[in-house]
């Protein structure tokens, strides 16, 4: 059974991802938890705390959904690679959609509140980490500098593919080829 403040924060994400921040409120997160009036300002009494429980839950998912990453003295190629890095992206552009929605409403609004900006850092360092790590054991050069600029460029990618306001939506196939081409670029 999920606790009551997995399930609130899960029904913040959501919230966020339909509502933006303008519609994020106490009362909306109830409404989406199907949960009493009240109940969600009872277990965080603040928007920001609330906003903070929605970043938490976002960061044990995508961790989750990374799975385990490649030991740094082990070896990698580039087609499990490849495949690993677009099972990851599909899942974030589909099933875990509206999560990385509400990422990017949050990174928006990060550049206003400096607290929920060092919280994002914190749990963006996480996941640069592990694409460092993951390079390395590919046998990446300079693999931390390579990691900051992948994971930019996977943001960037998924950003158009959600907004559809780049070069239009990828079917499966050129997702990977996207995945590997930015992959051969990090490990170059």
């Amino acid at each position: 059974m999920t606790d009551r403040r997995t399930v609130i924060a899960d029904a913040a994400i959501t919230t966020i991802a339909r509502a933006g921040l303008r519609g994020f409120t106490h009362r909306a997160v109830d409404k989406t938890a199907r949960l009493a009036e009240g109940s969600t300002s009872y277990y965080f009494r603040t928007r920001e705390a609330l906003m903070f429980a929605a970043l938490a839950r976002m960061a044990e998912l995508d961790t989750l959904d990374i799975g385990d990453v490649p030991a740094q003295g082990g070896t990698v190629d580039l087609d499990t690679l490849t495949d690993l890095l677009q099972a990851v992206v599909l899942t974030w552009l589909t099933t875990g959609r509206e999560r990385t929605l509400a990422r990017y409403e949050l990174a928006l609004e990060s550049t206003r509140r400096p607290e929920l900006r060092t919280r994002m850092m914190s749990y963006g360092a996480a996941f640069r980490l592990m694409a460092e790590h993951t390079i390395t054991a590919a046998g990446a050069s300079e693999p931390k500098r390579r990691a900051r600029t992948l994971v930019a460029h996977l943001d960037g990618l998924m950003l158009h593919q959600l907004t559809r306001v780049g070069a239009g939506e990828l079917d499966e196939a050129d997702l990977k080829a996207a995945c590997r081409d930015l992959l051969t670029m990090a490990l170059a």
